[in-house]
């Protein structure tokens, strides 16, 4: 399993597309801890928060980074910190699509988060139960249909968030 800035590097060697599913209903970032207590308290989030830097370090310079969150309202904490970060990550070019569990279901999509890199390489995401990252795991090649295939399904039942926004605000 790949973790830390060997994971890390990935976004760097990448050359056209990313493609995250996400899962969980709560991820344990130590880098985060600060940021979730000062957007708890209502504080300003920063410039950061306008413009996604580590979302524009890879648009910028042409490639694609997409999402699709898979929740369930009402949300809790940490998935309403998640959602108010994402119209900074939206101008940085990434788009983002929620599945909100609770408005539809959608079956065959995995219970885990993964990332497909340029349509030919998936890492499965490793998580404690709390929600610390332990790594990502490369697939082999023969899951990669499988792979695209949530992908597909994801991407086609998502709502963009700016509609998912508009109708929980």
């Amino acid at each position: 399993m790949l973790t830390g800035e060997e994971f890390g590097r990935l976004f760097d060697t990448f050359e056209r597309t990313a493609f995250r599913l996400e899962t969980l209903a709560e991820y344990d970032v130590e880098e985060e801890r600060g940021e979730i207590a000062r957007f708890l308290a209502g504080e300003d989030m920063g410039p950061e928060w306008d413009d996604n830097p580590w979302v524009r370090s890879m648009t910028d310079k042409g490639k694609q980074v997409s999402r699709v969150h898979v929740l369930r309202s009402p949300l809790t904490d940490y998935p309403r910190y998640e959602l108010a970060a994402y119209p900074g990550n939206i101008k940085a070019g990434e788009s983002i699509g929620i599945i909100d569990l609770a408005e539809q279901d959608v079956d065959g999509l995995p219970d885990h988060d993964f990332w497909l890199f340029d349509d030919c390489d998936v890492y499965r995401m490793h998580y404690t139960p709390e929600g610390r990252f332990l790594g990502g795991e490369l697939l082999p090649a023969d899951r990669l249909p499988a792979y695209r295939g949530y992908r597909d399904l994801a991407l086609s039942r998502a709502v963009p968030f700016a509609t998912y926004r508009e109708r929980h605000h």
